[in-house]
């Protein structure tokens, strides 16, 4: 048993600071108390704050092989598969390099308070198991998203396209493909229809910029919103040029969004109309997303949300509702307790600094790596300062 007392502990769904203590039982917090524990086994949170660690919901960490390469290309130049720029380097890297590199990305999200990732994996079934064999002996939990060269070829029959992916899913927690101006929407039907199967997640980037909303709408009538939808997709990324109806749609729908702010203003993308989102109380998550060029720092990707979402609506927006992106609201789309301090919910928590007065603030604006005194994964301590 684990008890951590006398912090401020940012409780449930809506992060409520609350002068609680954490009684912790194997990899789950079994109670929630207000009560002294008797324990040999206790970490003493005074002047701290205590939070669920932070989740990426977003990346791709086998492209930190390519840090910084390509400033200035357009995003087509630099991503879109099977002949973007990345691609060219993932296939010209050794195994144990992108290993290595992989290694290392997940360490750093580890330093900064990062213990849970959804990675978006090129490479079919030999990618996703680059990144299990990379993560070996790493305290990290990784959700794997795959997807298949055969995905991208629109002349692929259809059983050779669903053979691919039911093989895929025995080896990942689900399918991403890019966009759908790489697959057709017979392709993606079979994605989602056969994740459903499997109870595995069925992932797309939509709307990421204007033209591809655009090109959608030309050629089928249907924003990329629309056509993901209608194909079953319930994680939807991006979303940085949605029309007024594919946020009803969304909502209506009960999908989840994953907003990356920093990679969608480093490609000159666009702004996602995070207030706005919030307003229509999608379930909204956050990612770092493409390792070329962002750190995996969740701190980082926070800050930068909430000051670009107040400057580009002109309004203000909770840090609560930030902070929220990056822990509780994952909860949502996994169907169980992660990301939350609740009890039963699995104890995946970061004891860190109070450096100001406002809680959600003093993480989102102030703290760094330094300031992080415990992290704890199911339970277990992964580090202390």
């Amino acid at each position: 048993m684990l008890v951590i007392e006398n912090g401020m502990v940012l409780t449930g769904r809506d992060l409520k600071p609350e002068k609680v203590n954490l009684i912790i039982e194997d990899d789950h917090i079994q109670e929630i108390t207000k009560k002294k524990v008797l324990s040999k086994n206790k970490i003493d949170a005074k002047g701290s704050i205590v939070l669920p660690s932070l989740i990426n919901s977003h990346t791709h960490i086998g492209d930190s092989v390519a840090m910084d390469v390509g400033d200035g290309k357009t995003i087509d130049e630099i991503v879109k598969p099977p002949n973007g720029l990345k691609h060219q380097i993932l296939s010209e890297t050794s195994s144990s390099d992108l290993i290595e590199s992989m290694k290392i990305s997940m360490w750093e999200m580890l330093d900064t308070g990062t213990t849970t990732f959804i990675d978006y994996r090129e490479g079919g079934v030999e990618g996703v198991k680059l990144l299990q064999n990379a993560s070996k002996d790493i305290p990290i939990n990784k959700i794997v998203l795959g997807r298949d060269p055969i995905m991208f070829n629109p002349e692929a029959e259809e059983k050779e396209t669903r053979s691919a992916v039911k093989n895929l899913l025995k080896y990942c927690d689900g399918i991403a493909p890019s966009g759908f101006g790489e697959i057709t929407d017979q392709t993606a039907r079979i994605i989602t229809e056969e994740c459903v199967k499997k109870e595995k997640i069925a992932s797309i980037h939509v709307a990421e910029h204007e033209k591809v909303q655009k090109e959608s709408l030309n050629k089928t009538g249907k924003s990329e919103v629309e056509r993901a939808i209608k194909s079953g997709f319930k994680l939807l990324v991006h979303l940085t040029y949605p029309q007024k109806k594919d946020i009803e749609l969304i909502y209506s729908s009960n999908a989840s969004v994953v907003c990356c702010p920093r990679s969608n203003g480093f490609l000159s993308v666009g702004i996602p109309p995070l207030k706005n989102m919030v307003s229509h109380n999608l379930n909204l998550l956050l990612g770092t997303d493409n390792l070329m060029f962002n750190s995996p720092n969740m701190f980082r990707e926070m800050d930068y949300a909430l000051k670009m979402a107040r400057g580009f609506s002109k309004e203000y927006l909770s840090p609560r509702e930030i902070l929220k992106m990056a822990t509780t609201n994952f909860s949502t789309i996994m169907g169980q307790k992660m990301g939350i301090i609740a009890e039963g919910s699995v104890a995946d928590i970061m004891v860190v600094n109070k450096l100001s007065k406002n809680p959600w603030l003093s993480i989102i604006n102030r703290t760094e790596s330094k300031n992080i005194i415990y992290l704890i994964r199911k339970g277990k301590i992964v580090y202390m300062r």
